[in-house]
Parts: C-alpha cells; sequence; structure tokens
C-alpha cells in the first residue's frame, strides 16, 4: 500500500492506492510431499493409514500427484507397494518419464526413516490443498462480481453452492472408541426414565401418535407427506402451535408456499377457532372480536420464528437454521414443503438428483445441529389411480412419495396424512364414522414400530386435534354465532394447503 499526500490550498489530502501482492506462490508443502511418498514406498501399512486423508489432487507437485496415483492404483489392486512396483505402476501407465523417472521415485524413498509420522504429515498436506481449493474458488467469485453481465443473485447463490461443496468433499469425522458413546446413550435413557411422560424426545402434543415416536427425536430427519388438500400445512402448524404454545420449546417454520401473514392467520383459525373465510375478510360480529382478542393472546411472545423466503436453496437454510439453534435454541424445524426447495449453484443431470442432494442435505443438517428437521413432501398421483372401494385403496403407500425414492431411503420417518371423507369414504370396514377423522400413518420408522393413529380434522379452522380433545368445533364460539344469527350448514367449506378455499361437498350439517 502506497500513501500520497499533496498540498492544495493549505489543505492536506492522502490518497491511498491499493498495490496487489504480487510474487505469491501457492499454500504447498513440497518437502512432506516427498516424506509422504517416501514412507508410502518404505512401509507396508502406511497406505491404509492414510487413504482417506488424500488424494491424487491434493499434492501440489505435478509429478507427484502421478506417483500418489500410482501407489493408490496398487493399493485398489492389493498389490504390494514399494519401490520397484510403482516403477513398474508408472511404466504401465506411460506416465514414468512424467513423474520424474525411475531414479526421482528411489530417491523418494531414500529421503525419509519411518513412517511413523505419517498421518500427521498427510493432514497438513490436506491443508494445504483446501487451502488452495479456496483461493481458487475466491478469485473465480472476485473475477465474476467484476463483470457487470453476472446477475449477483445467481453469483451468490453459485457461491454457496460451490462453498457447500468443498466442505462436504473435505469434511470428515474421526472414528471414535465405544465407550463416550455408551455414556451419552445411558445418559439420554436416564433422562427419558426421569421424564412422568414417557417421552425421550419432543413431544407434538398428539398423544397417540407420540406414544409412538417418544416424541420426535433429535437429530431425526421426519418426511410428513400427502396429496393436496389432505391438510399437511394445518398438521404441522397444529403441532407448531402445540410445541410453541403449550411446552414453551421454540419452533422455526420455513413456508416457500405461503406468506408470513397467511401462515399467521392460519394460527390464529387454529386458537380462535374462527372460520378462515372470516379472518381473511375481517367479518367478525362484536362477540368474534371479544373471542379474537382473548385467544390471540396465546401468540404473543410464542417462540414461533417463520420464514417465507421464496424458493429457498438448502445452503440458505443451513445458514440460517445454525444462526436461529445458536440464538433462539430452536428445538424443531418445519420446512412446508421439500419440493419447492433447491440446490442451485450445484449441477444435476435431473431434478430427482437435486431432490436427492436436497434430501441428504436435510438429513445432515438434522444430525449436526442434533435437532428434528420435519420436511413436508407431495406424493404423486398414484393414489388416485388405485381403486377407492375401501380406505385402504386409497391410503398412501412408500411408493407415492414424489420425485426421488431417496427421501424415503434418507429419513428416518415417514408420515402420511389420510382422510378418507375426502375420497367419500364415509365409514370403516366395521362401520365406523370417518367423518372428520384424519389417519397419521407411520409408514417407515427406523427405531419405532410403524402403524397409524386418528385425529380429529375440523376442516373449516385448518385445525387437528386429539380424538379425545372435546367435542368437535368451539362451543364458546357456536354460541356465539347462534346469538349472531348466522347458524347454517356447511357455512365455510374446507381449506387447501395453499391458503384458497377448497370447494368440496360436505352432507352432514356442521354441529350447529
Amino acid at each position: 500500500m502506497e500513501t500520497k499526500k499533496q498540498n492544495k490550498n493549505s489543505k492536506v489530502v492522502e490518497k491511498t492506492i491499493m498495490v496487489p501482492d504480487l510474487g505469491k506462490l501457492p499454500p504447498q508443502a513440497r518437502e512432506l510431499e516427498e516424506a509422504v511418498l517416501g514412507a508410502l514406498m518404505l512401509e507396508v501399512d502406511a497406505y491404509s493409514v492414510i487413504s482417506d486423508i488424500l488424494k491424487p489432487e491434493s499434492f501440489y507437485d505435478p509429478t507427484h500427484q502421478l506417483i500418489y496415483g500410482a501407489i493408490q492404483g496398487l493399493a485398489m489392486q492389493q498389490k504390494p507397494i514399494d519401490v520397484l512396483t510403482v516403477v513398474e505402476e508408472l511404466k504401465r501407465r506411460g506416465e514414468l518419464d512424467q513423474a520424474g523417472g525411475a531414479i526421482y521415485v528411489a530417491e523418494l524413498s531414500e529421503k525419509v526413516a519411518s513412517a511413523a509420522h505419517i498421518e500427521y504429515h498427510s493432514r497438513i498436506i490436506a491443508q494445504k490443498y483446501l487451502a488452495r481449493q479456496l483461493i481458487t474458488f475466491s478469485s473465480s467469485v472476485t473475477q465474476q462480481a467484476f463483470d457487470e453481465t453476472v446477475d449477483v443473485d445467481d453469483l451468490m447463490q453459485e457461491t454457496e453452492g460451490r462453498l457447500f461443496e468443498i466442505s462436504q468433499k473435505n469434511v470428515k469425522k474421526d472414528v471414535v472408541q465405544i465407550n463416550p458413546v455408551i455414556k451419552e446413550a445411558m445418559d439420554n435413557l436416564q433422562k427419558a426414565a426421569n421424564r412422568t411422560d414417557g417421552m425421550s424426545g419432543l413431544a407434538s402434543g398428539f398423544h397417540e401418535l407420540d406414544k409412538m415416536t417418544s416424541g420426535w427425536q433429535n437429530s431425526d430427519f421426519v418426511i410428513l407427506a400427502a396429496r393436496p388438500a389432505m391438510g399437511k400445512t394445518a398438521f404441522v402448524l397444529s403441532m407448531a402451535k402445540n410445541i410453541a404454545v403449550d411446552y414453551q420449546q421454540p419452533v422455526a417454520v420455513f413456508s416457500l408456499e405461503m406468506s408470513n401473514v397467511q401462515l399467521v392467520n392460519r394460527l390464529i383459525m387454529n386458537v380462535s377457532r374462527i372460520p378462515g373465510d372470516k379472518i381473511k375478510n375481517g367479518q367478525l360480529v362484536p362477540e368474534e372480536w371479544e373471542l379474537l382478542d382473548a385467544k390471540i393472546k396465546q401468540l404473543y411472545d410464542a417462540p414461533i420464528y417463520v420464514d417465507d423466503t421464496p424458493s429457498l436453496s438448502v445452503f440458505e437454510l443451513r445458514t440460517k437454521a445454525r444462526r436461529l439453534v445458536r440464538e433462539h435454541n430452536v428445538r424443531v424445524i418445519i420446512i412446508d414443503y421439500l419440493q419447492l426447495m433447491n440446490a442451485s449453484g450445484m449441477s444435476f443431470g435431473s431434478r430427482e438428483q437435486e431432490v436427492s442432494t436436497i434430501s441428504r442435505s436435510l438429513k445432515g443438517l438434522a444430525k449436526e445441529l442434533n435437532i428434528p428437521i420435519i420436511a413436508l413432501s407431495q406424493l404423486n398421483r398414484g393414489v388416485e389411480n388405485r381403486q377407492a372401494g375401501s380406505s385402504e385403496g386409497k391410503r398412501p403407500q412408500l411408493s407415492d412419495l414424489r420425485e426421488s425414492g431417496a427421501i424415503e431411503q434418507d429419513a428416518d420417518i415417514v408420515c402420511f396424512i389420510h382422510r378418507p371423507e375426502y375420497y367419500k369414504i364415509l365409514e370403516d370396514e366395521n362401520g365406523n364414522s370417518l367423518q372428520g377423522l384424519a389417519e397419521i400413518i407411520i409408514a417407515k420408522h427406523r427405531n419405532g414400530p410403524t402403524g397409524f393413529v386418528r385425529l380429529k380434522f375440523e376442516s373449516e379452522y385448518a385445525l387437528f386435534l386429539n380424538m379425545n380433545d372435546g367435542v368437535v368445533g368451539n362451543k364458546n364460539y357456536i354460541e356465539v354465532r347462534s346469538k349472531a344469527g348466522t347458524h347454517q350448514q356447511n357455512a365455510n367449506p374446507p381449506m387447501n394447503d395453499s391458503g384458497n378455499d377448497f370447494l368440496q361437498e360436505v352432507k352432514d350439517p356442521l354441529p350447529f
């Protein structure tokens, strides 16, 4: 940096000129590269120690890349590794002259006495390689940032994706001896034993579901899937209200489909039991305003954090999720819904591959943050095409998951929402009424039983309830509507997941 001063009208003006750094060499450790290659040709088991640390491109010197590539090839063929076999392998590949010749290869083994420190040296080489990757990456980003034809938002997405790729390729977790893991497992078991509710995880507020899952477990990736209009968003918002309001546990909701205001309107419907059309148009009678004022207090200061960023990338989610856990101690993350996410900045051959990457990333994020992540997912039309003769025929199956089998593979729990009433199935095989009921089907449970539980579903309030939570509907609100002279049948049709009225014939009158 050079600083110039000039005197003009008795004022001192400083002009700073930034001079670029010249003559810098990329991070490297050539002597250590020679020592590692020599040790690999000297000790029989040396390669097994560093095989997961180094790749041919980890070496800075091109000749060293070729020699290590030959060593790697011999190991994969389960052949002995020494000076002679490496030279022969280089000859076979036609790379001996490029690698410095047989004399140079032999000299490498003479530069090291033993392989005692080969792992430590290899990790230094790996760190130098990572530093070179970051320099190349940042130089490319800088060059594109100066290009005015490049869209900055696109560049940010691409930058985030490429940085994520670099981190994923270079971050590895060390193996641990089992004793500390046993201690952690026993501590968790003791904590669960001390709880009176029998939960080992985060309670959803739906008692029968919690009995099957023992609560949502830390590090679990949960998929909640259904066809449109089954109430996916209604279910997770009912659950978010239970967790945040009833249990005072912080919840984060990422909504890629609905705005923050639409989400909050749903929550207001949930706690006040005032129909959605009235919440939207504001046509409330005085008694309803009183009811709203009384019930909405439950939501004030509730630890619910909402984000309605459209087309959210999995990389943006990681950044926001880490901050939410760090700053607000968020205990569960809900994503509505998975197919609307993207992995921009990375190239894919198909949408299925992109969804697979998103799914794997969400599972990895759940493990990293040690909290459950619940992602909503769409189903394909296979359900619609099956015979509607029975409730079983319309129940979703794992094969109905849309766009990627990786979702089923990555998830610890896969749940489906099924409302037989939607398909005009009003009774089960035993003649029991299915009207106003929903089934939460656990189709996959990595660490527990599968099966289904039944919940009440109040369509006009977009609300899920336990079967023993009292009468369907809000008694106080029923009385309010009767006094206001608004008694009528099917006054408010159910709502679909996008917040718009979903027109569906309901033959039975509402209970008022």
